[in-house]
């Protein structure tokens, strides 16, 4: 991946990012700063970010593929797919209350999860490789929070703000992947009791499984493998729906059950 930020750079973007996420404030796109930003600066800066994590001694439970629907593309006004880290402390139990004081623009999405028996790596992961070495797939609701004012922001930046990566929640019943035509999954989402998204989990690239194989492709480019073990979230299957305290929320997948949380 091209790199055009020096290591100062990173690390100052990175401790904006970092500044940003523990203290629930918006700052502005990092484009802004530097016009010339590449994705491969985001992601520097997204691994120095990840480092921190580690440093305070986080563990990290897997990785994210981010927009890889056709509406979540739109939504954001982008054209690629990206991928992000999940961490240990962004895990909320089903069923359980998910604070709001703590971010800045919070939003849910549905996402078919996997947990992986084998290591996989690329280049030239596929589809197949994925569902060979998974364990088992169950359901998922992500909680993204883009730290950007506004809510404007760009590919380099989203990469560096770790995908908008806050909290998710994982429910309902794990599943052998085999037993599941992963294409044509249905998926609603309610808030309040009212239907606000809807869709099937072939929105993702096709089959959840090649975004995962996405993913591990690029980690590869990042020097990174996918280890055997890791929890994965293939990528919204609708478009993130905003939430506020006193929102009840309930996503409803086809063979999977259902995921539920409260927000306060």
């Amino acid at each position: 991946m091209e790199l055009t930020l020096d290591h100062d750079a990173v690390v100052r973007l990175c401790e904006r990012i970092e500044g940003a996420q523990l203290r629930a404030h918006a700052i502005p796109k990092l484009t802004d700063e530097y016009p010339g930003m590449t994705i491969g600066d985001g992601y520097a800066v997204q691994l120095a970010l990840r480092q921190r994590w580690l440093a305070r001694g986080v563990r990290q439970l897997g990785w994210k593929a981010g927009l890889t629907s056709r509406a979540k593309m739109k939504q954001m006004g982008v054209d690629v797919p990206s991928i992000g880290f999940l961490m240990f402390d962004m895990f909320r139990s089903e069923g359980s209350e998910i604070g709001t004081a703590d971010l800045v623009h919070p939003r849910v999405e549905c996402e078919v999860a996997f947990v992986t028996k084998a290591e996989l790596r690329g280049p030239g992961c596929t589809g197949a490789d994925v569902l060979e070495a998974t364990d088992f797939v169950l359901p998922a609701v992500e909680v993204i929070d883009s730290r950007f004012s506004g809510f404007k922001f760009d590919l380099p930046s989203v990469v560096a703000d770790n995908g908008s990566s806050a909290r998710f929640v994982a429910g309902g019943r794990a599943r052998i992947a085999a037993e599941l035509d992963l294409r044509t999954l249905g998926v609603v989402l309610e808030k309040n009791g009212e239907q606000v998204a809807m869709g099937a989990s072939g929105a993702v690239l096709g089959h959840p499984a090649e975004a995962v194989a996405m993913l591990v492709n690029i980690l590869h480019e990042l020097g990174e493998t996918l280890p055997a073990g890791s929890f994965v979230m293939s990528g919204g299957i609708t478009e993130a729906v905003a939430v506020k305290p006193g929102d009840n929320v309930i996503a409803r997948f086809q063979e999977l059950g259902s995921v539920a949380m409260r927000f306060v």
